[in-house]
């Protein structure tokens, strides 16, 4: 349903955000995580068991809070992207963002015409209040919707003076696990050819009118990429926080059977 976006206000007055990522195709979990307080929730269909139905649900889940729903599409594709904006999803973030061209692409997919190519159905879509919003929609969905692009690779990080050129992005979002592994090997993060492609890829952002993005790992925290100057972190996973607060009950419990 059509609203103001919080999380891309707060990223344009300077402040840091932080979402969470959803997997467990749970509109319960996406409910308890969104009330907590969150800016923003990536559901997420290229890794995720998700679907735009399901991911629909999520977001009606999500509806009496501020958190921003997200969802990253499978793959960037215009059916995608225009199935998922029709949702009313607030976000939209693209993986594997390569070349000028293929930003390009994606922008485009994201607006109606003139400006975009994204086809045109907001008299029965969710996005416009299912046809009650349809004129306050079409103007202002463009400006409200926030674009996220993925790097993830060393051919991404070669041209991405040029792609964080392209107007219609706002966040330029580093995925470490896939940069990792065009530089030789998953998750191997003490790789020189990864830490200086990671480097070179912070730099380039900051110094562009991009927000930065990324997400945290073990020798990463949080509280250091917020000292590199990131913008955007996405701080959690609804599955990681259940599974390792399972481990903990556990093993606290455990420790003191007799």
């Amino acid at each position: 349903m059509f609203r103001e976006n919080q999380l891309k206000r707060k990223l344009q007055l300077g402040q840091p955000a932080f979402s969470f990522w959803l997997h467990t195709a749970s509109p319960i979990v996406a409910e308890i995580l969104a009330l907590t307080g969150y800016d923003g929730a990536i559901i997420d269909l290229e890794h995720g068991p998700d679907n735009y139905l399901s991911a629909t649900s999520h977001m009606q889940a999500m509806s009496a809070t501020s958190t921003c729903p997200i969802i990253r599409v499978p793959w960037n594709d215009p059916v995608e992207i225009k199935r998922a904006l029709d949702t009313g999803v607030e976000g939209i973030m693209i993986p594997e963002v390569n070349s000028v061209a293929e930003a390009e692409a994606a922008v485009s997919a994201c607006h109606y015409p003139p400006r975009g190519k994204r086809g045109v159905a907001s008299v029965l879509n969710r996005a416009s209040s299912y046809g009650l919003q349809v004129s306050h929609y079409e103007k202002t969905c463009g400006q409200e919707l926030l674009v996220i692009a993925q790097i993830e690779s060393l051919k991404a990080v070669a041209n991405l003076e040029q792609i964080a050129a392209v107007d219609g992005i706002d966040v330029l979002f580093i995925g470490p696990s896939d940069l990792s592994g065009d530089c030789g090997k998953v998750g191997d993060f003490n790789n020189p050819v990864f830490v200086d492609a990671l480097a070179r890829a912070e730099q380039i952002i900051k110094k562009s009118d991009k927000f930065l993005g990324g997400l945290p790992r073990g020798c990463d925290p949080a509280t250091a990429m917020l000292e590199r100057g990131y913008d955007f972190i996405v701080s959690a996973s609804d599955v990681l926080l259940l599974r390792d607060a399972a481990l903990h009950d556990l093993q606290t419990v455990r420790g003191f059977m007799p």
